[in-house]
């Protein structure tokens, strides 16, 4: 059956789809990435063993504009098993230390440190996608779909989706059929090259140990619109994982 496509206004004050070629400072594209994209949706409701979201189209409803933004970033990571031993009470939590030296820390991976951002100032985008279920799943499609609309029309959200970077929020409204002929399209045609797909595996169902798995696609705007092909098009290309 043909799952039923979606459509989300979605904006903000700022963006950061950071382009991976950037060596420590942030560099956003000009656009939404369908990864970024596919979080918007996710953020207001999935099922990972059940389903994911392809991203079918993105509209850009205003020119990007840049802005140079300085930001304090902490150097390490949490560990999501860490987390886990936290939560169960199995472990004692242990803080990621924002300005902590190294003689306290006795390491020159943690602290902080500024880099500087080039982002987006007002991005908007309307924003298509559909249920694609995993197999066994393809049952509950209507009943997925009915549970988004009414999360997304009253909107409810799981988390606060964001715009790249979690402090650059994201807001959305879902678009009814004909609504968006209210909002005209950025008169803007850009050859992007190979843009960011994706940073996880969609051939199946994702766990919190699954390794990033790249992948990237000719991304073109024509008259402010960029088709956005399934992750299963020859189109798009998956970036071989190195072997620890």
């Amino acid at each position: 059956m043909t799952s039923t496509v979606f459509t989300l206004l979605v904006w903000g004050d700022f963006a950061c789809f950071t382009r991976p070629e950037a060596k420590g400072e942030r560099f956003s594209y000009p656009v939404i990435t369908p990864s970024a994209a596919r979080g918007v949706f996710d953020a207001i409701f999935v099922k990972p063993p059940e389903f994911r979201w392809q991203i079918t189209r993105i509209e850009v409803l205003r020119p990007p504009a840049f802005i140079a933004l300085r930001r304090n970033e902490v150097k390490e990571k949490a560990n999501v098993h860490a987390v886990a031993r936290w939560m169960a009470g199995k472990e004692d939590p242990e803080p990621i230390w924002a300005d902590g030296d190294r003689e306290l820390t006795r390491s020159d991976e943690k602290g902080r440190t500024q880099r500087q951002t080039l982002a987006l100032r007002d991005p908007r985008f309307r924003i298509s996608a559909r249920i694609v279920p995993w197999p066994g799943h393809e049952g509950r499609v209507v009943s997925l779909e009915r549970q988004f609309e009414r999360r997304a029309r009253q909107g409810k959200c799981f988390h606060q989706p964001y715009l790249g970077c979690r402090e650059f929020p994201a807001y959305f409204e879902l678009l009814e059929e004909g609504s968006e002929s209210n909002e005209a399209l950025a008169d803007l045609d850009l050859d992007l090259g190979y843009m960011v797909y994706d940073v996880f595996d969609l051939s199946r169902p994702g766990s919190p140990d699954d390794r990033a798995a790249i992948s990237l696609f000719p991304a073109r705007v024509e008259a402010g619109v960029m088709e956005v092909p399934a992750w299963d098009d020859p189109a798009v290309l998956k970036v071989p994982q190195e072997v620890s």
